[in-house]
This record gives C-alpha cells, structure tokens and sequence, in this order.
C-alpha cells in the first residue's frame, strides 16, 4: 500500500493507493465507475446499492470511500478544515469532463470547503511514456496540453498531469504525484492496457477514522 506523504501528518485519517498484492480494508464503499464527471455523496449511497459515478465524497467518520483502477488516475483529496474527503477515478474521459475540479466544487458547495484547506494525492497510473492515443482522444485535452504537442505529432497523453492542471486551476496547491506508472512496473500494478481483459484492479481509498470528532 502506497501512502501520500502530505497526508501523514493527518493522525484522524485512514487513506492507501492499493498495488496488485495489497490487500485492501474491508467495507469501504465504492460505486459502479462509468468514466463521467459524476460526483456523489457517501450519505445518499444507500446500502447494498451501487450508484453510478466516479467521485465519493464523505464527511462520515468510520466510512471509506474508494475506486479500482488499472491505468486510469486514482485521486484523493482531504479537507482539513472540515474533515470530508474524496475518492475519485479519472479515466481519460473523466479527466477531459473535468472530474477533479467537480469533485473541489462539489466539496465547496456542501462543506464551504475552501482549496487552501484542501490536500490531494494522485496515485499511479499509466504514464506518458506508455499512453499513446489517437487524434481524437488528443483532441478532447486541447484546453491542457500545449499546441506544440498537436503541431509535433507527440500523441502520448500525461493524464497525472493534466489533473494537476485542473485542480491548480481550482486553487490547490498541495498536491503530491506518484510518478509510477502502471504499464511499466507490471510486478507492482494491474495495467489493462498491458494485460486487457485478464488485469486485476487495485482499489485506492480514504476516509476519516471512527473516533474522529467524538470526545467521548
């Protein structure tokens, strides 16, 4: 299990980026991931039942929040002044919708959480050195990557850089990268791109502990 650093200070909070042999905690909530920008409240998942989204937001202590991924970017974030936190998957069509920038709207919109308060971890996943794509793909992310990209013919998409992008945009400024890449460390990650349909799924998550707020 790999831990965010600028999280570790953060003695209320129970959080891991999983790798292909890490076993996870039970109990932790996730949602059936469709690569859009939905956003949801851990309070309105009612039980047994998977809503369909890709960004858990909770403010619950004792729940975690979570997303499987296999190259696609595992994000999470922590209000520290409010104490909510956020799991978020971003595809390369959730990373063009903008999810992560949702998901801080979102958080402001419920929590008034404020992006100077807010910490974010991006975890592995695959890497410009191994995402290729084609011109319509390429095409979605004009708004982030540099038109020198498009005029050299570089299809390699940076999708850990991207996100970065879009939640400095958002005013975040603590945020922490991996830098592993899932296609390239296959004794370390699942990568579907590497193994297509037979790639496991490692399951990043975070959440507050039980006690937190409770003084008694």
């Amino acid at each position: 299990m790999i831990e965010a650093p600028n999280f570790r200070d953060l003695e209320w909070l129970d959080h891991g980026f999983g790798l292909r042999d890490s076993a996870a905690p039970a109990d932790i909530t996730t949602v059936k991931q469709i690569h859009s920008r939905i956003v949801i409240d851990v309070a309105e998942v009612k039980d047994g039942l998977k809503p369909e989204g890709d960004a858990l937001i909770s403010n619950q202590p004792g729940v975690l929040v979570g997303m499987k991924t296999a190259d696609c970017v595992p994000i999470l974030l922590v209000d520290t002044a409010n104490r909510a936190v956020a799991a978020i998957h971003a595809g390369w069509r959730g990373t063009a919708e903008n999810i992560a920038a949702c998901t801080v709207q979102e958080m402001a919109r419920r929590w008034n959480t404020r992006p100077e308060n807010l910490r974010a971890a991006i975890g592995p996943s695959i890497g410009a050195c191994c995402y290729e794509v084609g011109p319509e793909v390429l095409s979605r992310f004009d708004r982030w990557i540099s038109t020198t990209a498009s005029t050299t013919g570089d299809r390699h998409l940076d999708l850990p850089a991207i996100n970065e992008m879009q939640l400095r945009a958002e005013r975040v400024d603590d945020i922490w990268k991996s830098g592993e890449c899932t296609f390239c460390s296959a004794e370390r990650f699942f990568s579907f791109r590497r193994e297509r349909e037979h790639a496991g799924r490692m399951l990043s998550f975070i959440g507050l502990q039980k006690y937190v707020g409770r003084t008694a």
